[in-house]
């Protein structure tokens, strides 16, 4: 990869390249967890959490175990096992630890698993070369731009819960034309940074 900056690398993530406005990835919680803007927090942060250290677990697993024993090719059934292991492993211990944070967590934890933003980061950081402080810039950056987008997407469904949108238009139909249009103003970020 070439050498970006972190400032670059952050608000590329976060901005210009983010993971659901412009790569489509995750967009099932996108849609499914966006309807009030708690439970998009909540998610938010669930997912940051698990991003970082699936992001940096995988890395640690693809270098020093599948790359040296040339088993590259189970790169992504490793890494869709070690996401749900962690997924597991983190509601065990929240539950545990702090059953506080599992009751405002927990619903959403089961949801990571199947959330293919954390996959895809894992493979993306692998794919651009990225070191082992990139690849967890990267992927925190990647998390504050999930939870941007679902933020902002729920804090809009919110408001339009309110207003008079059309019969036919109501639900799934003006939540797309929604994510469509707020993914055409986060292109304008393009030209700030280039894009990681």
């Amino acid at each position: 990869m070439d050498p970006l900056s972190p400032f670059a690398l952050i608000i590329g993530a976060i901005f210009v390249n983010n993971v659901v406005l412009a790569q489509f990835l995750g967009i099932c919680p996108f849609l499914g967890v966006s309807k009030d803007v708690k439970s998009s927090l909540g998610m938010g942060g669930a997912v940051l959490f698990v991003m970082l250290l699936a992001t940096l677990v995988t890395y640690l697993i693809y270098k020093y175990l599948l790359m040296p024993f040339d088993l590259v090719y189970l790169q992504t059934i490793a890494y869709i096992l070690v996401i749900a292991g962690l997924v597991q492993m983190v509601e065990i211990i929240l539950k545990k630890i702090a059953p506080a944070l599992y009751q405002t967590l927990g619903v959403f934890l089961p949801l990571i698993t199947t959330n293919c933003a954390v996959l895809g980061v894992a493979i993306l950081v692998i794919q651009k070369e990225m070191n082992l402080l990139q690849s967890i810039i990267y992927a925190g950056s990647i998390a504050i731009g999930f939870t941007l987008a679902l933020v902002i997407f729920a804090g809009i469904r919110e408001q339009m819960e309110l207003t008079g949108v059309p019969k036919g238009m109501k639900g799934v139909p003006i939540a797309l034309v929604t994510a469509g249009i707020l993914a055409m103003a986060f292109m304008g970020f393009g030209g700030i940074v280039p894009i990681p």
